[in-house]
């Protein structure tokens, strides 16, 4: 049994939609009728909230003149009588196409039929009549048409464009509809119906195929659900439409703010239910966090106050329905290849640039940085070499220092020489144990004393060597003519595993301070894959993706294991989701626990790239998620922001966010994490009961 707060879909503002590509006729709306009832049905046992069929499916649509026979029109309305009778036993709301008659007008309509209910009827505002379309010749343009009703099924029902369906007890349902050519025009209803406060875009399409034509259709699904920061769902008409003139293809389409959720096979004989679950909280969040989206909306003369929304009950479900999508495990770290490769290259070159901004602006001779042999320093280490190369500046005017403390490892000190000597830098150590032993005793400090232990180990004790770490490269700078390049990264900063001031917080330009960890080994394996220095560099950048993450600052009792980052804070990779999911996206912690739950609960199987380490694959289970998420919370709202708000310049990177206070993220240096805590306690609780 799932954990309670982890079941329903509907709890954390996800909606289940469906496009549906039926095996239509050649004009026999009952037949089309029977195929409608059979999909909804299908639609209902997979609990889906949201039906879209293609344009005018009870008719077809290839039907040419016979779209006005009165003998078609009778059919046409028993099919709807006979679809809005079954719909009384079905969950999902069903968008239907039909023609249907105002008076002496016919028109090319979209329906919304929800348990008996005609809940509204909205007509195609652009008719195409070019190349092969007719639909003037049957049709009047819908453009124009609001504040209507007709008559359709016995029902007296609202008619118009100005219309939108919100769910009352899914408050982030609200649901607008346009008909194919509606979004091939300069002006789709569907943005102003976004712009009213639509989140759900439905287009109900017919869309015969030729060359070329599926690829512009997902174009426009895309941009059109990227600029309305909307789902986008899109049926268009395949098997059984009249084939006398053109073909079809039956392409449906679900986007979710400008990606692809799911898609149908096209050129399929079979019928067709492509079904995924949006992101209607998130999207929402995304709307209030991005102020353009409600100048638009005011520019466009505010159509909220205009357009007519039609309250229904959507029937909100408790029952675990499971999450029909893909939830990435890694925000930052696209799990495609080529996405991958195209994001590596990137990021190094905004951290290239900046970096060559930085120097050329600045004059400096030379360039300080630790080195550690870790990851981090390790790549803030390669991006400087390639902005001196870029420079047509030697790679000696980079001077790198190593430090071991009383914790280094002789395999991480190795590294940082090797990589040092394989660049060609100016390579130095500056041993820091005489000044902190120094300084513990003059501090008074119990391992001064001659004491030992995990009890003497203690943050007096880390910050001594970290601070004195820092302190050496400013005062280094100083005596060459240069600046300290700073090698924390994003996920450091969010989680305020730093030391504040003069210690690892500080540098005058920080090179990482926009990378996540989760990025940084795939920008170093980026590097080697690319051929971005030669081999013996590529040899240790390799040995140093396989070095345990520590700040080394503890020595290891007899028998122990070295110090590990991550047995003291958490799993680097759960934290980037959190940071992802709550910084950049907003969700309130139990969604994101939600979340974590969905991409974590299995080990991954799959075609992942062979260079994506173990950790990629494995499994978290709900308390694990809930205990490190408890932590992030704490450490992001509670105690850490300070540091956030001192921290120094450095190139944002990745479009997920960034944490600079004249950037990305604002926030009081004094603030708390109990509101974020109390919501995660009462939605997850802590025996997942």
């Amino acid at each position: 049994m799932s954990p309670t707060a982890f079941r329903s879909i509907h709890t954390h503002g996800f909606a289940r939609v469906a496009g549906a590509t039926p095996r239509g006729t050649v004009g026999d709306p009952a037949r089309n009728a029977e195929i409608t009832v059979e999909i909804a049905e299908r639609a209902h046992d997979e609990d889906v909230d949201l039906v879209v069929f293609p344009e005018l499916n009870l008719s077809s649509y290839a039907v040419d003149d016979l779209h006005l026979q009165g003998g078609i029109h009778h059919a046409v309305a028993d099919a709807i009588a006979t679809v809005v009778a079954a719909s009384t036993a079905l969950h999902p709301v069903l968008l239907v196409g039909a023609p249907v008659a105002a008076g002496s007008t016919l028109y090319n309509c979209a329906l919304a039929i929800h348990r008996g209910r005609i809940l509204g009827v909205v007509p195609k505002s652009f008719l195409p009549n070019y190349r092969e379309y007719y639909e003037k010749r049957w049709f009047t343009p819908g453009a124009g048409v609001v504040g209507g009703e007709i008559t359709v099924a016995g029902q007296t029902v609202p008619f118009g464009t100005d219309l939108l369906f919100a769910a009352t007890d899914v408050p982030e349902f609200v649901l607008g509809m346009e008909i194919c050519e509606d979004f091939w025009a300069a002006t789709p209803p569907s943005t102003r119906a976004a712009l009213a406060g639509a989140v759900v875009l439905a287009n109900l399409s017919a869309s015969n195929v030729t060359i070329g034509k599926a690829r512009d259709r997902a174009l426009l699904c895309a941009s059109q659900s990227l600029r309305t920061l909307s789902a986008y769902v899109f049926s268009a008409s395949g098997p059984g439409e009249s084939t006398t003139e053109v073909a079809w293809d039956g392409q449906s389409l679900i986007h979710e703010g400008g990606k692809l959720l799911a898609a149908s096979a096209r050129f399929d004989d079979s019928e067709q239910l492509v079904v995924a679950d949006v992101d209607l909280g998130g999207l929402r969040s995304e709307r209030m966090r991005t102020p353009t989206f409600a100048d638009a909306a005011v520019a466009a003369g505010r159509p909220d106050t205009t357009v007519r929304r039609i309250a229904f009950e959507l029937g909100r479900s408790e029952a675990d329905t499971g999450l029909r999508r893909t939830v990435e495990r890694f925000p930052f770290v696209p799990s495609d290849r080529q996405a991958l490769d195209e994001d590596c290259y990137e990021a190094f070159n905004i951290q290239v640039d900046g970096l060559i901004r930085r120097l050329t602006a600045t004059g400096s001779r030379t360039l300080v940085i630790g080195v550690s042999g870790g990851i981090d320093s390790t790549h803030a280490l390669i991006v400087a070499a390639k902005a001196m190369d870029r420079l047509d500046r030697p790679r000696t005017d980079i001077i790198g220092v190593t430090m071991p403390g009383f914790a280094t490892s002789e395999g991480t000190k190795s590294n940082a020489w090797r990589l040092m000597r394989a660049l060609g830098i100016t390579a130095e150590e500056i041993d820091i144990r005489p000044a902190a032993e120094q300084m513990l005793a003059d501090l008074d400090h119990p391992y001064a004393r001659g004491e030992r232990g995990r009890e003497v180990y203690d943050t007096t004790f880390e910050n001594v060597q970290a601070g004195l770490r820092t302190d050496y490269l400013f005062r280094l700078a100083n005596h060459r003519g240069g600046f300290v390049l700073g090698t924390g990264d994003l996920s450091e900063m969010a989680l305020g595993w730093c030391t504040y001031g003069v210690g690892d917080q500080m540098s005058h330009y920080a090179v990482n301070t926009g990378v996540p960890k989760t990025l940084i080994q795939y920008l170093i394996r980026w590097a080697v894959t690319t051929d971005q220095y030669d081999g013996p560099t590529d040899e240790v950048l390799v040995d140093i993706l396989d070095t345990e993450i520590s700040p080394e600052l503890v020595p290891a009792e007899e028998g122990e294991e070295i110090q590990s980052t991550e047995d003291a804070i958490g799993p680097y990779e759960l934290h980037d989701f959190f940071l992802h999911h709550i910084a950049r996206r907003g969700r309130a912690p139990s969604t994101v626990a939600f979340l974590a739950w969905h991409a974590w609960r299995d080990a991954a199987a799959g075609d992942w790239p062979a260079d994506f380490p173990d950790d990629a694959r494995r499994a978290h289970d709900p308390a694990t998620i809930r205990r490190w998420l408890e932590v992030f919370l704490q450490r992001f709202f509670g105690f850490s922001q300070f540091k956030r708000s001192a921290m120094p310049n450095g190139p944002k990177v990745s479009g997920a966010g960034a944490l600079s206070p004249r950037g990305d993220w604002r926030a009081p240096s004094d603030g708390t994490a109990a509101p974020f805590l109390a919501e995660l306690a009462a939605n997850v609780p802590a025996d997942f009961s």
